[in-house]
């Protein structure tokens, strides 16, 4: 797919790939700075943001901003959020792996267009449709991956830290490792092998 924004955005909107599409109020494309170093994909869009066309507006997406703004980072400022699929599925559920299968080439493109520096995967959804692994959150969490030549971190996603508080403290030192992450994928300079390393410089 070598669609510019405008032509992705319109293919987006009138995309007809999976069912997904016969009860959506609106698509959401995603939202922010289209030349973003900083990228924070989730799975997909629930009731508010199928009603807005925006991600991540409900009360998961107050806490993505808090999350944001706890390193000094706000959403459209060098920040560009996206979902995995880009219409709600039913009651929220995950979605399937055909749905993914269908929305995968938008998200690439969006991602081969934006370019960014570091991807943040919010939840397992998102980091196994990314890394094509089936591995849980926990276990990907601390460590750089590669997406296509870009580093991608692995973090829980908003939604999971409303109804588990105590992983909000493993989310903040996350937060913490993509800073530093950042910090050296900006400098050219070597980036930390680990969270831990993260820690032991703070």
């Amino acid at each position: 797919m070598s669609l510019d924004w405008a032509r992705l955005k319109e293919r987006v909107a009138g995309c007809t790939d999976c069912p997904l599409h016969a009860k959506r109020n609106k698509t959401v494309f995603g939202v922010g700075d289209e030349n973003a170093d900083w990228l924070f994909v989730g799975e997909g869009p629930g009731a508010e943001e199928d009603a807005q066309g925006e991600p991540f507006v409900g009360q998961a997406g107050k806490l993505l901003d808090n999350m944001l703004a706890a390193i000094h980072l706000k959403r459209g400022d060098n920040v560009y959020i996206a979902n995995c699929v880009k219409c709600r599925p039913p009651g929220n559920r995950n979605p399937e792996s055909a749905e993914l299968l269908a929305c995968e080439p938008y998200l690439h493109r969006q991602i081969d267009l934006i370019r960014p520096k570091l991807i943040v995967a919010l939840g397992k959804v998102a980091a196994a449709n990314l890394l094509a692994t089936d591995a849980s959150v926990a276990s990907m969490r601390g460590r750089i991956h590669q997406y296509r030549g870009t580093a991608l971190i692995v973090t829980y996603h908003p939604a999971y830290l409303l109804r588990n508080l105590p992983d909000k403290a493993k989310a903040w030192a996350d937060l913490c490792f993509a800073v530093r992450t950042m910090e050296g994928l900006r400098g050219g300079g070597s980036t930390p092998e680990n969270a831990s390393q993260v820690e032991r410089r703070r």
